[in-house]
């Protein structure tokens, strides 16, 4: 068992201090996983790797004070694959915010300062993708599954297949699937 496991498991017993004694050991390969998450996203996010990381450590493990809230992990890679999916909601929910009029959705800030001329991601793009996954899952929830490991979560194929407890194959002919489907879903609500 290792040290994640054990710490995992005793948070689940109840052992206020293994929320602290956790955050070391993770936060290394959480940031990791957030910076690349966000190398994805368009250049002037307010939420940096750093913030993503916290915004959702604190989902997964919320302090005491947050009754009700207790969370059962299965071990290293259901919390690695939760810390993901709580990722990916943080970024929708910013996207959603970005989008609405009170927080400026209609206007586009532009510096002549520095010129980025990365890809961007707009919110309206984030908020399709989420979208037409939710739908996938409604179809495929396994795929949806292998999509967010995958794409959101910043894991290799063979990593998803061993937190899903799948073959590798079967975590391939998925992301083919959910790749293509998605695809198509996300050229209709263009047209």
């Amino acid at each position: 068992m290792t040290d994640i496991t054990r710490i995992l498991s005793a948070a689940d017993a109840g052992d206020p201090s293994a929320a602290g004694e956790l955050l070391p050991l993770v936060y290394a390969e959480l940031r990791c996983l957030a910076r690349q998450r966000l190398s994805k996203e368009r250049p002037g996010l307010t939420l940096d790797a750093t913030g993503l990381v916290h915004e959702a450590y604190l989902r997964l493990m919320p302090p005491d004070s947050a009754a009700g809230q207790k969370q059962h992990w299965d071990g290293r890679a259901h919390f690695f694959a939760a810390a993901a999916e709580a990722m990916r909601r943080i970024l929708v929910e910013s996207a959603r915010r970005k989008r609405r009029l009170k927080h400026g959705a209609n206007l586009h800030r532009h510096s002549t300062n520095d010129l980025d001329l990365a890809v961007a991601v707009p919110p309206d793009d984030v908020l399709a993708v989420d979208e037409s996954l939710e739908k996938l899952a409604d179809v495929d929830a396994q795929a949806a599954q292998v999509v967010k490991l995958h794409f959101f979560g910043g894991m290799t194929l063979d990593e998803v297949a061993a937190a899903l407890d799948i073959s590798s194959r079967t975590a391939e002919r998925d992301w083919a699937f959910a790749r293509t489907w998605l695809a198509r879903m996300l050229r209709k609500a263009n047209d």
